[in-house]
């Protein structure tokens, strides 16, 4: 459904911008890993093939899910900020051991802008953008 001409454009508040941008990078850092972990398990024997090729399988589908999520959240929908806190508080479960282990860049990379995500999701901008439940179109 195309936008008349004459409609006025709605600003988009600037921590919505923020949340795309940091999911659609998350997305294309699992996608990077799977493309290292795709090739690793191409040139090495790996001790479970099914569970290594389940691991990359997985990957992918969970960067494309967050496309799908970092996509729909700058359009507005409801549902994306429960996506995406959800998948922020998985990534702050990981950022603590990795921070624990010693290894403070990686830790401090996953933390910031999950806890930033998860900071932003709430605001009162970001939550007026994100009322929309459905495209308007009728389904039968």
């Amino acid at each position: 459904m195309s936008r008349p001409k004459n409609a006025p454009q709605a600003k988009r508040p600037r921590a919505v911008l923020v949340i795309a941008g940091v999911l659609v990078l998350e997305a294309l850092c699992l996608l990077a890993f799977a493309g290292w972990y795709g090739y690793q398990l191409a040139v090495s024997t790996p001790l479970s093939l099914g569970g290594a090729v389940f691991t990359l399988v997985f990957a992918v589908a969970l960067a494309v899910w967050l496309l799908a999520v970092g996509h729909f959240f700058f359009r507005g929908y409801r549902w994306t900020r429960s996506a995406a806190m959800v998948w922020q508080l998985f990534v702050v479960i990981i950022a603590v051991p990795t921070l624990q282990a010693g290894l403070v860049l990686a830790g401090l990379g996953l933390l910031l802008p999950a806890a930033a995500v998860l900071l932003l999701l709430f605001t009162k901008p970001v939550l007026e953008h994100t009322k929309r439940l459905t495209d308007g179109s009728k389904t039968y």
